[in-house]
């Protein structure tokens, strides 16, 4: 299946990311036995890059499901991402990997990876934020979960001021908002300042993932330029 006209380019990761608008993390969709399908369906339809997050996962596994991964990715020009662990997005070369608070440092991350991998942090506060934009080891940051989810139990939400800080702070560091977006909340984190949203359910739940797809880009600003 072809890329749609203006597809970024995966032969520059980092210039790929600074362009995405939409950044999906998904299971290995299993129960639905379709990964490979929906992935071609999503990344069709206008999803930037796609990490598999599925904790839990032998890396042989890991390895296996992004091998999935990659090859959608590549049929449409996309990025996919590793999430959580150096060790696997090296062996898999993948290019983005991501890290979160309790993860291994960027700085430690770095030499396992090498210089061409973009590394994304995690962040939940503004001070998380102002620190990820200054890490010379981070070339994106993510900002939430602005409402809770069940993504990620027991982590409060960080609310719209997050984002409201983030689009005020960042300066050249591109920067996404996450959790609980949907396309009933989406319009609100873009008023508040984002331009790249990160999204779980509202596109692996939907009855038509596709369509949520649509439906998201048509809220968000873009092509993302910042």
């Amino acid at each position: 299946m072809p890329s749609a006209p203006g597809t970024p380019a995966t032969t520059d990761p980092r210039a790929a990311l600074r362009a995405a608008r939409l950044y999906l993390c998904t299971g290995a969709r299993r129960r639905e036995g379709d990964l490979e399908q929906f992935l071609d369906a999503v990344l069709a339809a206008g999803v930037d890059v796609v990490q598999l997050r599925e904790k839990h996962l032998e890396a042989a596994e890991e390895l296996e499901l992004l091998q999935v991964l990659a090859a959608a990715a590549a049929r449409h020009g996309r990025l996919h991402a590793v999430n959580d662990r150096a060790d696997v997005a090296a062996t898999a070369g993948a290019p983005v990997l991501h890290l979160g608070q309790r993860d291994l440092l960027p700085a430690a991350a770095r030499p396992l990876v090498g210089p061409a991998t973009v590394i994304g942090r995690s962040t939940h506060s503004p001070a998380q934020f102002d620190a990820a934009v200054a890490d010379a080891d981070v070339d994106y940051a993510c900002v939430g979960p602005t409402w809770a989810t069940p993504t990620k139990p027991g982590r409060a939400a960080t609310g719209l001021e997050l984002v409201r800080h983030a689009a005020a702070s960042a300066g050249a560091t591109p920067w996404f908002a996450i959790g609980g977006i949907d396309p009933s909340t989406v319009e609100q984190v873009v008023d508040a300042g984002a331009r790249r949203v990160v999204v779980v359910r509202a596109v692996t739940e939907a009855d038509d993932p596709a369509g949520a797809v649509a439906a998201l880009l048509r809220a968000l600003p873009g092509p993302a330029a910042g």
